[in-house]
């Protein structure tokens, strides 16, 4: 292992120079599996404190499929942001949502539930990566998607 090497976990303090992102969007809390270029798995702590709760449902807290599909998201960033060079990435990069496909969804997500997002570059074009993604609870996939994210523009 190179001194270069990410050293895991990537815990919070470091995601929060990769990503723009802040609460309450931030959901990406730990990355725990790194091979760079290729795919991460990153964790997401769901908890009863979450805002979206207070109105996602009151009595039966459910956290929204676009937020599963954003936490996928930011875990590709990161996938892209930590497979650069030590100290290419630029604090605070922009990287925008282009187009989501084959969305699904299999089972709702809640309060104590811990999501496992498993990202994997499908291919790069230009300033763009194409990521397929899959976010699981015990174990199981709750939602999947095909993500494309591109570079903004400075």
């Amino acid at each position: 292992m190179s001194d270069d090497a990410i050293k895991l976990p990537v815990d919070v303090s470091c995601i929060l120079h990769l990503l723009p992102h802040r609460y309450p969007f931030l959901l990406v809390d730990r990355v725990v599996e790194l091979d760079p270029h290729k795919r991460i798995r990153a964790i997401k702590n769901v908890t009863y404190n979450e805002p979206y709760f207070q109105g996602h449902f009151p009595g039966r807290p459910v956290m929204p499929g676009v937020l599963v599909i954003e936490a996928m998201a930011q875990a590709g960033g990161l996938l892209t942001q930590l497979s650069l060079e030590k100290g290419a990435h630029k604090e605070g990069q922009l990287f925008y949502l282009v187009k989501v496909d084959n969305a699904r969804f299999n089972r709702m997500v809640g309060p104590g539930d811990q999501l496992e997002l498993e990202v994997s570059v499908k291919r790069t074009i230009r300033n763009m990566a194409l990521y397929a993604c899959e976010a699981r609870v015990d174990g199981q996939v709750v939602a999947s998607a095909e993500i494309l994210c591109a570079e903004g523009k400075e």
